[in-house]
């Protein structure tokens, strides 16, 4: 019992399957101009491979190196994506992990934005970038939809040493939610307003929704 102490009493967990996911941090920028304050995002550079033209937050994935600390990632990918001095960042702290169904593992954390006039975004990997004050999402709740989630087991799978509740063909396991925020002629969604809606609901009062 001594050494099963020693082993874990003071281990720090993290994510068995974490291989299994494509891992990334990312930041959900705050502005403060005239008193008030602003969310950042992104539009994604209509070249990528992966989800071109679409709303973001700074951030990308998790180095190896990083993953006892992946509020690294997040400052080291808004510093490229953004072209600002990693001076300008002020990391306030963690949101809720996200664990999608769709094999990604996010670390959304929340920093403030020094000198936003200086920024020289990266047209590599940002088209543009546009500013909504946080008061719009409070007062603008977001469309909710779901996205329903099915498995199938591989064909090697011991069905005959297993129950029968493990079938071959697809089996719907349930869904789970999916938020739009609109902003203008601008769409918000997926996990990037899942990420605002648990800001939203962490930081500020409680709306109906």
């Amino acid at each position: 019992m001594d050494n099963l102490s020693r082993l874990l009493n003071k281990r720090q967990p993290k994510v068995q399957n974490a291989g299994g996911f494509f891992v990334s941090a990312v930041l959900l920028p705050i502005i403060e101009t005239g008193g008030e304050h602003y969310v950042l995002f992104e539009v994604r550079a209509g070249h990528l491979r992966r989800q071109p033209g679409e709303i973001c937050f700074p951030g990308g994935k998790v180095e190896q190196s990083e993953f006892a600390c992946p509020q690294e990632t997040a400052i080291r990918e808004t510093v490229e994506e953004l072209g600002i001095d990693r001076a300008q960042v002020e990391l306030i702290g963690p949101l809720d992990y996200v664990i999608s169904p769709l094999g990604a593992l996010i670390y959304p954390y929340v920093g403030m934005i020094a000198g936003h006039n200086k920024m020289a975004p990266n047209p590599a990997e940002v088209e543009e970038v546009f500013l909504v004050p946080v008061k719009h999402f409070l007062t603008n709740p977001p469309f909710q939809s779901s996205v329903e989630v099915a498995v199938r087991y591989a064909q090697d799978f011991p069905f005959d040493r297993i129950p029968p509740y493990y079938r071959k063909e697809w089996r719907t396991l349930g869904s789970f939610p999916v938020y739009f925020y609109e902003y203008g002629n601008r769409l918000i969604w997926g996990a990037t307003a899942g990420i605002l809606h648990n800001f939203i609901n962490l930081c500020y009062k409680k709306n109906d929704y």
